[in-house]
């Protein structure tokens, strides 16, 4: 069986921010899939509710065996296990682990969209996604990631972290 090529965003704002992001990338390793590629890390200004600490981003392309709802079922229990509780939307959180690619599919069922809904709007997503697969072509939009990117109408400011 051939296996899927996922790409996870990944964020954290809450705790040790890069601890967080390396812990979540040592448990996908180990229930998700292997990692083929990982973005640097950026860090930007909260989105959505903009009063809470700066997050961490990064995006990591991922070679998995699993179905689109087996990832979805693994990351949260990642995200569960590293603490994460979800309580308000866009809040606060120490681990975030979005799906935005399974291989080229759109998937729409009640509990997951493929690819992501908003990575077209969230340079904190474009500008990693771009820097490891700015060539990979959103199947909904038909636009590669660079495309999307320089289309943004993302205004908040991202920056490399140096760890």
């Amino acid at each position: 069986m051939k296996p899927h090529k996922i790409f996870l965003g990944l964020g954290s704002n809450l705790g040790n921010r890069e601890d967080n992001l390396s812990t979540a990338q040592k448990l996908i390793e180990e229930k998700v899939g292997k990692i083929r590629s990982k973005s640097s890390i950026y860090e930007t200004a909260a989105w959505g509710i903009t009063e809470q600490n700066a997050f961490l981003n990064q995006v990591l392309e991922v070679e998995t065996k699993f179905s689109p709802s087996a990832v979805l079922h693994l990351v949260l229990k990642i995200e569960k296990d590293m603490g994460r509780i979800r309580e308000i939307k866009w809040g606060e959180r120490s681990i975030d682990i979005d799906i935005l690619y399974y291989n080229n599919e759109i998937i729409s069922t009640q509990n997951l969209a493929v690819p992501h809904p908003f990575i077209q709007e969230r340079k904190f997503v474009l500008v990693p996604l771009c820097e490891i697969a700015p060539a990979f072509i959103h199947p909904k939009l038909n636009q590669t990631n660079l495309e999307l990117l320089e289309k943004c109408r993302d205004s908040g400011e991202i920056k490399q972290y140096c760890l």
